[in-house]
């Protein structure tokens, strides 16, 4: 599927509202593949979503599911994490969220792509065993799964997965990696290097890529595709919180990787909330997202997980189809710029 698309341009898939049908129908119609996100929402809103995306287009597109949490949580800081954020839930006015975990509706997702047959299905946040995808391919669908390691590479081959989705840690929004445990700081060039000396396999490389120079720069890499997600943010057949693109469009807060909003590594604009309580977050999630829900929902940019990708000012308000056209032609400008002045 990926050695097809007419240009290589994926839209990353955005939950929490980012990512719509339109966004996907959008970038699939230009030649790209879009991706719904079915991260928090139920199966039957996902089925609504693939419903209303085929109505929009003919073309391949993709759905990625989060895979549940493998690592350990531990409640006692969970719960100290809570007394902490008792101020923010008194300044807002809202009550912190109940930390209850759960595993993001999976079985019944799963039992959604038995009969939706969705082109491409990535998964986040861990590998399915070997069954699960193979259930997966049974009934249709190209399975990806994101890596952020090497590790994390080989253990997805061997399930069965045919490519990749290579992040590195310049992305936006949370880290794919399959444990809680740390952050990988490897940048995406050099991850690149390391997992494809490790695996055969297609690999799509996303983090912190804004331009055709960059999707031409992956791609020398040894990519077939270049995933983006913040570029896309501010596209008009997004569903990004206004707040948010207006934090983008400022353009001039740093970012950094944080727990604080989540309990995942999660790459964000600087505000008050990370500053305040990176140091103190528990690697728990969706614990963490849980207790921080109506904190993000209260309409302060100051309380908001802003995610963004370390070029995220490059982003601007552009038809989907436009930035994929743009990215494609740029791609191919480098590459032809490169060819000329070192010929093979």
């Amino acid at each position: 599927m990926l050695d097809e698309l007419a240009e290589p341009v994926v839209a990353a898939p955005m939950a929490g509202g980012g990512s719509t049908p339109e966004l996907v129908a959008a970038v699939s119609n230009a030649g790209g593949l879009g991706f719904l996100a079915a991260g928090y929402l139920t199966a039957d809103a996902v089925r609504d979503q693939i419903a209303r995306t085929r109505e929009l287009t003919p073309k391949p597109f993709g759905l990625n599911v989060f895979v549940s949490e493998r690592s350990v949580v531990d409640g006692s800081a969970v719960a100290a994490y809570a007394e902490r954020l008792a101020a923010e839930a008194q300044r807002y006015g809202v009550p912190l969220g109940d930390a209850t975990g759960g595993d993001d509706d999976w079985s019944a997702k799963l039992a959604l792509l038995s009969e939706a047959h969705v082109p491409v299905v990535s998964f986040t946040f861990g590998c399915p065993p070997p069954e699960v995808i193979a259930e997966v391919k049974r009934h249709g669908s190209e399975v990806l799964v994101t890596v952020t390691s090497a590790a994390d590479a080989r253990e997805a081959v061997a399930a069965g997965a045919d490519g990749l989705c290579v992040q590195g840690q310049e992305a936006g929004a949370h880290r794919g990696g399959f444990t809680n445990d740390g952050v990988d700081h490897t940048g995406l060039i050099p991850l690149l290097r390391k997992v494809s000396a490790e695996v055969d396999v297609p690999l799509v490389a996303t983090g912190g890529l804004s331009s055709g120079a960059d999707v031409a720069a992956v791609l020398a890499a040894g990519a077939v595709a270049a995933q983006l997600g913040t570029m896309f943010l501010p596209c008009p057949e997004s569903g990004a919180n206004p707040l948010h693109l207006a934090a983008l469009a400022a353009g001039d807060t740093p970012t950094e990787i944080t727990r604080a909003f989540t309990g995942r590594p999660a790459r964000g604009l600087v505000n008050r909330f990370l500053a305040e309580h990176s140091g103190a977050a528990p690697a728990a999630y969706p614990h963490v997202h849980q207790l921080t829900r109506d904190l993000r929902r209260a309409g302060d940019q100051q309380a908001m997980s802003l995610w963004a990708g370390q070029a995220y000012e490059f982003a601007r308000p552009l038809p989907a189809a436009e930035l994929v056209r743009e990215l494609a032609a740029g791609a191919r400008s480098a590459l032809a710029a490169a060819a000329r002045r070192w010929p093979v």
